[in-house]
């Protein structure tokens, strides 16, 4: 399971919209969740954005919950290529890393609340599987 900010700080910050739902998602999941560097600088910004210290987003990573799954720098032309296909909506570096993982990663799905993944494509042309809720 690839994992998007917006899942991540709902589970980390009780009280948010969503949150019964992604603890419920979490407890099906097995870890580790790949993200990668972009959403956990988001996730991180967010919670202290919530009045949340990012402790608990720490400690997922410390403890092998959370793993970075890959390196910016070493997908560097693939990322360029994704953010220029999709500039009209307009992509974050965060939304392409997670379909560059999604990529690297055949069939796994992304869980998110962002309906540009239901746009975005893996390879081109592949629908990317997504966990998200129901509008």
């Amino acid at each position: 399971m690839l994992i998007d900010t917006g899942p991540l700080v709902t589970y980390l910050a009780a009280g948010l919209p969503h949150h019964g739902w992604v603890c419920e998602q979490w407890k099906r999941l097995r870890p580790p969740l790949l993200t990668c560097e972009s959403v956990l600088t988001e996730a991180a910004f967010l919670l202290k954005r919530e009045g949340r210290e990012p402790d608990a987003l720490f400690a997922l990573l410390e403890r092998g919950v959370l793993r970075v799954g890959l390196e910016i720098e070493d997908q560097l032309p693939d990322l360029r290529v994704l953010m220029r296909r999709y500039r009209d909506r307009p992509m974050s570096l965060a939304d392409a890393c997670l379909v560059r993982l999604a990529e690297l990663h055949a069939g796994g799905a992304i869980m998110t609340f962002d309906a540009d993944f239901r746009i975005y494509r893996c390879h081109g042309n592949k629908v990317i599987p997504v966990l998200m809720p129901e509008s």
